[in-house]
């Protein structure tokens, strides 16, 4: 088997390969290797390699009699924010350039514990902030199907680097869409989960109550493993749910006919255009094909749900920020400066309230939009992926509209804090991937990922990769 069917492996059918020796773990991590290295040169996607430490691991698997692990020799790579005691996380910043991990966050102790490899830190937009992934200290990471275009943000490495089969998977973070965003810009699968469902200890912070972290895979089945892996409470982290869920995996296969699937009648087709709407209908007519019912569905005030999160984002975000942003403000991005600014004078009666409302907004659109159906399907982004010179606007006049409606489907589910799943579902005129969201109640993701993966049976467009 060569490099290049190696690469474009799933997860799941490579695990049984290594596991029966049809293949040795330090073939598979060398094939990432080159292709990583490859990568980085035409997009920028790596802050630092951990190749030597993933080479000696995967030698060291090669010799064990017994090959354990739901993730047994996958190699991985992650956003620069993700934890690990003595390795150096930049959080894509300036500011942390030489900062070194005193801890390991719990997601990666899982992934470890389950086989898989920790190849190297994958570039991001700096501290988490931007949703066109943009970065002035470590370079722009670039999209692999057109490298003149946006990867989407922050999680940008995390697209680009599994987009372009450099790796098989890569944690990345949703505060308002960044882990959806690059799914949707580079071809692949992103699950935003539900608040809680996954623990967030070692993990740089940016906002308390919306930042959420999740899988980037090229199946809907792998996310699902992965998200199995990663999930369940954790005594590190509070938030965390001590609810059992059932695994994620098994869902995928499950029969989907006769479900109900939910279309909004306004807000997240606001802005779209009519090549994204295409695309829509299109997956629509997909899932009708499988017997699913779509339901026209009523939504709340969702414009009040967006302006809400733009209260409660800064307001976190500069609470865990203030010390730099009053010691060393000049080394911030001037862009992510900007929006972390405004959260100094948030009066805190105004942040109270917009915590205090969104049980009851939560409440609201699960009755409203959510009552009689199953799930509901949404754009990915609004548009098709955009240039990076066309979205780099720093902080002028452009910058809160081009945030905005990059963002526009993407950004109401973190503040309600419920789980949405990214999945590709073509390209447009441009050639660049574009991508459908399935959202739903709260701790619904086996259902997302069983309609998803019905989906995904019927298609070829996660099969598909960049030349």
């Amino acid at each position: 088997m060569n490099s290049k069917e190696i690469l474009n492996r799933n997860i799941i059918s490579l695990v049984e390969s290594l596991k029966s020796r049809e293949i040795k773990v330090s073939e598979v991590t060398e094939a990432s290797i080159i292709r990583s290295e490859e990568m980085q040169k035409k997009l920028n996607c790596y802050i630092s390699f951990d190749f030597d430490k993933a080479m000696d691991k995967a030698k060291s698997f090669d010799n064990e009699k017994n090959k354990e692990g739901k993730l047994f020799g996958i190699p991985m790579a992650h956003k620069d924010m993700y934890y690990r005691k003595g390795r150096v996380s930049t959080c894509g910043s300036k500011i942390r350039k030489n900062w070194v991990a005193d801890k390991t966050s719990t997601v990666l102790s899982r992934l470890d514990t389950e086989g898989a490899l920790d190849i190297g830190t994958l570039n991001m937009a700096e501290f988490a902030t931007g949703a066109t992934g943009h970065n002035e200290h470590w370079g722009n990471c670039r999209n692999p199907w057109n490298n003149e275009h946006i990867t989407g943000g922050s999680s940008s490495g995390s697209g680009s680097s599994v987009g372009a089969r450099a790796v098989f998977a890569s944690l990345g973070s949703d505060t308002g869409g960044s882990v959806r965003l690059p799914a949707a810009a580079c071809g692949v699968v992103g699950l935003k989960p539900t608040h809680g469902l996954i623990s967030r200890y070692g993990i740089m912070p940016l906002s308390y109550s919306m930042d959420t972290v999740g899988p980037l895979t090229r199946t809907v089945k792998d996310n699902a493993r992965i998200t199995d892996v990663i999930s369940g409470y954790d005594q590190e982290d509070t938030t965390t749910s001590n609810r059992q869920h059932k695994n994620f995996e098994e869902f995928c296969g499950k029969d989907i006919s006769n479900l109900r699937i939910g279309l909004p009648n306004s807000y997240f087709f606001e802005i779209a255009t009519n090549e994204i709407k295409e695309k829509i209908n299109e997956v629509i007519k997909v899932f009708q094909g499988l017997n699913v019912e779509i339901v026209e569905v009523d939504l709340p005030d969702m414009h009040l749900i967006t302006n809400l999160s733009n209260i409660v984002f800064p307001t976190e975000a500069c609470a865990i920020h203030s010390k730099w942003l009053s010691e060393r403000s000049d080394e911030y991005q001037i862009q992510v400066r900007t929006r972390y600014e405004p959260g100094l004078y948030i009066p805190g009666h105004k942040y109270i309230q917009a915590l205090d409302m969104r049980p009851y907004l939560l409440d609201q659109f699960i009755q409203k939009s959510l009552k009689n159906v199953d799930a509901m399907i949404v754009p990915g982004m609004p548009f098709a992926v955009p240039r990076i010179d066309e979205t780099d606007v720093a902080a002028g006049e452009k910058m809160a509209d081009t945030i905005a409606s990059i963002s526009w489907c993407t950004r109401p589910t973190n503040y309600l804090g419920i789980p949405a799943l990214s999945v590709p579902c073509g390209f447009t005129e441009n050639g660049l991937p574009t991508a459908f969201q399935l959202t739903g109640r709260p701790f619904s993701e086996g259902l997302l990922y069983q309609i998803a993966h019905a989906y995904q049976t019927e298609t070829v467009w996660h099969e598909k990769s960049p030349s």
